[in-house]
C-alpha cells in the first residue's frame, strides 16, 4: 500500500444540467473557495452585463470582479451585446470590463467562416467543450484577462464561464497570456454541470 503524505481534499460541486438555474449556487461557492484561498481577483463572462452585476452583489466586496464580455458585432454586425447603461452601472460598482478579441475564436473564427478551414484556436475551444462550454469560456477569459493586463499570470484567479446565459462553472487558474496557452494551468474545478 502506498502512503500519500501530501495531498488535499477540496469539494467539488457538480451540476445535474447546465445553464444559469445554477449562478447563485455557483457565486456561493465562489465565495467560500476564494475565501478559503484568499483569492482577490474573479474573472466572470457576462454578454448583457447581468451575470457580472449579480456577482458584484453576491460576491464579497474585497474581490476584484472582472467582467469580460463578448466583441462587438458577436451577434450582429456593429453591436455591442453589453449596453452602455449596464457598463456604466458595472464600472460604478467597482467592476473592470473587458472587452476584446475572443482568445479561441477571432482570426480563426474568421478563416473558418470565409474558407471553411478550423484552426488550432477553434480546435482548442472544441476540445475544451468536452468539459463543458463553462469550462471552455472560462479559460478563454483567463486569458482574455492576462493579455490586457487586469490579471497577473503568477497568482490564481478564479474565473466564471456558463452554458448560454448565466454561470455553471468556476475554476482556480493559474493564468497564462494567449501567446502562451499551454502555460495555463486548471488548479482546480470549483463547480461545473455533470451533465453536459
Amino acid at each position: 500500500m502506498t502512503a500519500y503524505s501530501d495531498f488535499s481534499d477540496v469539494s467539488c460541486r457538480y451540476f445535474s444540467m447546465p445553464g444559469s438555474v445554477n449562478t447563485e449556487a455557483v457565486f456561493e461557492a465562489v465565495a467560500k473557495r476564494a475565501a478559503a484561498m484568499t483569492l482577490g481577483r474573479i474573472v466572470v463572462a457576462t454578454c448583457s452585463g447581468r451575470t457580472a452585476l449579480a456577482a458584484r452583489k453576491a460576491l464579497p466586496a474585497g474581490l476584484k470582479i472582472i467582467a469580460v464580455t463578448h466583441v462587438t458585432g458577436f451577434r450582429d454586425p456593429d453591436i455591442q451585446e453589453l449596453k452602455e447603461e449596464n457598463r456604466n452601472e458595472l464600472l460604478a460598482r467597482g467592476v473592470a470590463v473587458l472587452t476584446s478579441a475572443h482568445a479561441f475564436g477571432s482570426v480563426g473564427r474568421g478563416i473558418r467562416n470565409k474558407v471553411g478551414a478550423y484552426q488550432v484556436d477553434e480546435i482548442m475551444a472544441c476540445t475544451l467543450r468536452m468539459f463543458g462550454q463553462g469550462t471552455k469560456v472560462a479559460i478563454e477569459i483567463a486569458l482574455m484577462a492576462a493579455d490586457a493586463g487586469l490579471i497577473r499570470t503568477d497568482e490564481d484567479v478564479i474565473a466564471i464561464g456558463g452554458t448560454k446565459d448565466g454561470a455553471d462553472t468556476a475554476l482556480v487558474i493559474r493564468p497564462a497570456t494567449s501567446a502562451h496557452c499551454l502555460d495555463l494551468k486548471i488548479r482546480e474545478i470549483i463547480c461545473k454541470p455533470a451533465d453536459l
